[in-house]
Order: structure tokens, then C-alpha cells, then sequence
């Protein structure tokens, strides 16, 4: 500090970046690491961009995100299916943080492609055993009384599926990313089923896409009657074409193919279907060669986010265990955390809102002395529900199922910070 030139303007304005970092880091018991030995030059010299005016508020009508952020986007693991029309992108949990997924990095799942829908043609049924059959248009449906928003999770049941038989997908984006939470805004379904009067016999529904794949699954009219949306817009503005614009199923807490996107019909019935995506797919395929049917719920289900394969720890010291867990029976009260594979357990911390079926975000501050670490979350809901280890589920389930993997999952940070997707007896 003493070749400091007296009246200096960069020297002055080092001096009191460095004097406030210096306080800031005592305050919290950090020491700034080589500060005054090697100063940073962007903090001596101006930057460029604090040099020269940046672009006009309108030069992205639609924002997007920093380039600096060009990595975070969703991907797809090509070999997993034939065709990209029938696919998986997967959301980078790894790069997110609170309990919100940004619209564009919401998971997608398709089985016919994504259709183009224009919604001034789009046409919403309600028909089979009820009173009087009703055909909606879209602005008939945003009229409906009842309006909501809801935040809620999606899973596809198939989320962790490549996981029965071991550790084979190194990232929670690819392990854990076929989820996202939003909210959604819409009617619930039970307003248009109440208008067009359910017969007595009437005990199931089946939702009806619009896609190429003409989706179709089977719900009890209970669950149908309960907290079902009908939904066209997710985080404030309308649902994206990937999404099921203009109109999609929403069905809280149960295995994201219920969804349906593209929403074109419900018709009431008085059994289910036994469609396709309800026998040969999305059934529980047990070690004795028996299926268990009807598995709709998503049980409670928790990953550590960061520090994980795509998220290293970069320093010693201070650090922060970042993840999410949610429960379709309901809301996450408690997530528990072991740095040593399951032997002694913290309960982290839950930050921000924690609501029935929706995504939960917790944290556990720690400081790593460079110590290999066996990460693990487990999630705990308020139905009493405790997420099982992977080795628990098996005994149960068996390893022949790619559905419903809800087993607590693993990471195996190293010394110098990264990690990688194992498992432990």
C-alpha cells in the first residue's frame, strides 16, 4: 500500500474495494486469499463494459439469459430413444437454484413430436356418461369461473430409471432431471365436470391429446374431482408449445404421463381404459414377473443439486450442500444430509416456501477441509413417508422396473471437487 501515489483514483478505488472486502470477510470468518498480494485487475483497472454505453432495452423483445450462461440449457440423451419425436430433454438441476424451473429449461417429454397448435381453432370436450356433452373453445375456457395458480412439481415416472440396476448417468441433470416446478394457472378440472353433469356411474375419466401420439391415460374421477387443472399458462405467461400449448392436464402429485399436453377431450366412463401407456408402459415390472398397475403417486424424493458430477466444489473452506425434494402424498417437512454415505445424518435447512406437491429447496452450510465426501439427501414428507435407500427399494421392487425409483441417491465428492454418481452397500 505504501507505493500508493497520493490522490490516486484507481488507487483509491482499490483501497476501498480491498478495505470493504477485507471487512466483509471478516465478518463472516473468511480470509480473502491472496488479496493485497495479487490484485485483481479488474478491480484496479476499468473493466470494458464499465468503459462504453450496453445495448438498448429492447434489443432482446424476448428476454434471454447471459451468454455467460450458455451451458445451462436442457439436453437430451440420444440413445435413450429411437427417434427425438419420442425423447427426453432433460433439466439442468445442477445450475438452478430456489424452488421456481425458468420456462425455458423445464423439463420435455414427447411421444408424437410437438405439435403446432393454433389456439383460436383449438376445441376442449367434456363427453361419455354425463348429462349434457360440451365442447369448449379457449376463450370460453379462460371465462370459466374458478381461476388458480398452483405450484406444482412434474415427474415423469421414468426420472432415476436408468438407476434400478446401479449407477449409470454421472449428473443429477441426467439421474434426477426429468422434473420441473412451475406454477400454473388455469381451472380446475372439476368446474367443467360439474357443468356437464357426471352420471352416477361415472367413475373414471380419460384425458385425450392433441399430438400425433393422441395421448391418452385413465384417472380416477376422485382424484379428477380433487386438484386437477385444466391449464394454459405456467409462470405468469402462456404454456410454451413444448409444454402442451395452448391447454394441458394437470394432475398433482402423480407421474408426469397424466399429464396431457395438448388437452383436446375428457370423456367419463365407468372403468378404466387400459390404454397403452397404462399396460405395456408405466407399470411396475416385479422380480416374480408380475406388474403393479395404477402406481400413479410420485413418492418423496430428494438429490443433492451442488456439489454434484456437473457442479464441483472449487475451494476449500466455506461451502454451501444445495438440493430439492418433493412429495406427491404432500410437503416436505424435513431433509436430512450425510457426508459419509449414511452413517451420521444433519437435518438441513428448508429455505423459501415449502407447499403440498411442490418442489422444496434445502441447504446445508459446511466447511469442507478437503475430505472425500459420500453426499446424500434423504426427504421426509407430512404423511410420515421417509424416502428409502436404493438397496430398500429392491428388496421390494426387484430390478426389473424403470418406473418410480425414489431411492436415495449418492455422490462421491473427491479431494479436489469433483464428483461422480456411485453407490453404497
Amino acid at each position: 500500500m505504501n507505493q500508493m501515489k497520493p490522490g490516486s483514483r484507481v488507487d483509491r478505488r482499490r483501497f476501498l474495494t480491498l478495505a470493504g472486502l477485507a471487512g466483509a470477510c471478516a465478518a463472516v470468518g473468511v480470509q480473502p486469499a491472496a488479496a493485497e498480494a495479487t490484485p485483481d485487475p479488474d478491480i484496479v483497472n476499468l473493466p470494458p463494459w464499465t468503459q462504453a454505453l450496453g445495448a438498448g432495452v429492447n434489443n432482446h423483445p424476448y428476454g434471454v439469459p447471459s451468454p455467460f450462461e450458455k451451458d445451462v440449457v436442457r439436453r437430451e440423451v440420444t440413445w435413450l430413444t429411437a427417434s427425438s419425436e419420442s425423447s427426453v430433454s432433460f433439466t439442468p438441476l445442477y445450475a438452478l437454484d430456489g424452488i421456481i424451473t425458468p420456462n425455458g429449461l423445464c423439463f420435455v417429454r414427447h411421444h408424437g413430436g410437438e405439435a403446432e397448435i393454433d389456439p383460436t381453432r383449438h376445441r376442449f370436450m367434456i363427453h361419455g356418461l354425463v348429462d349434457k356433452p360440451l365442447v369448449f373453445t379457449m376463450e370460453d375456457i379462460k371465462r370459466m369461473p374458478g381461476r388458480t395458480n398452483r405450484v406444482y412439481f412434474l415427474e415423469c415416472a421414468a426420472n432415476s430409471g436408468m438407476e434400478w440396476r446401479g449407477a449409470q448417468l454421472n449428473g443429477c441433470q441426467y439421474t434426477h432431471g426429468m422434473i420441473h416446478n412451475v406454477v400454473y394457472t388455469g381451472v380446475p378440472l372439476r368446474a367443467f365436470l360439474e357443468a356437464a353433469g357426471v352420471k352416477p356411474k361415472g367413475k373414471w375419466v380419460l384425458a385425450e391429446g392433441a399430438d400425433a401420439s393422441a395421448m391418452t391415460r385413465s384417472i380416477p374421477l376422485e382424484k379428477a374431482m380433487d386438484d386437477c387443472l385444466v391449464a394454459w399458462a405456467m409462470n405468469g405467461e402462456a404454456l410454451r408449445p413444448e409444454q402442451g400449448y395452448p391447454l394441458r392436464l394437470v394432475v398433482p402429485g402423480w407421474e408426469g404421463n397424466m399429464w396431457i399436453k395438448w388437452l383436446r377431450r375428457i370423456e367419463v366412463g365407468d372403468q378404466p381404459w387400459g390404454q397403452r401407456e397404462e399396460t405395456s408402459k408405466y407399470t411396475d415390472l416385479l422380480a416374480d414377473g408380475r406388474s403393479r398397475r395404477f402406481t400413479f403417486i410420485m413418492d418423496a424424493k430428494s438429490v443433492v443439486t451442488s456439489p454434484s458430477p456437473q457442479a464441483p466444489l472449487h475451494a476449500r473452506g466455506p461451502n454451501v450442500i444445495s438440493g430439492v425434494a418433493w412429495s406427491g402424498r404432500g410437503t416436505v417437512t424435513r431433509v436430512d444430509v450425510t457426508l459419509d454415505g449414511g452413517k451420521n445424518w444433519t437435518t438441513a435447512r428448508i429455505e423459501g416456501p415449502a407447499l403440498p406437491r411442490s418442489m422444496t429447496r434445502f441447504y446445508l452450510d459446511v466447511d469442507w477441509n478437503g475430505e472425500e465426501l459420500l453426499l446424500q439427501s434423504r426427504a421426509m414428507d407430512d404423511t410420515g413417508y421417509v424416502q428409502p435407500t436404493k438397496a430398500e427399494l429392491r428388496a421390494v421392487r426387484g430390478v426389473n422396473s424403470i418406473y418410480h425409483n425414489n431411492g436415495i441417491q449418492t455422490w462421491l465428492v473427491r479431494s479436489n471437487g469433483e464428483a461422480e454418481n456411485v453407490e453404497v452397500s
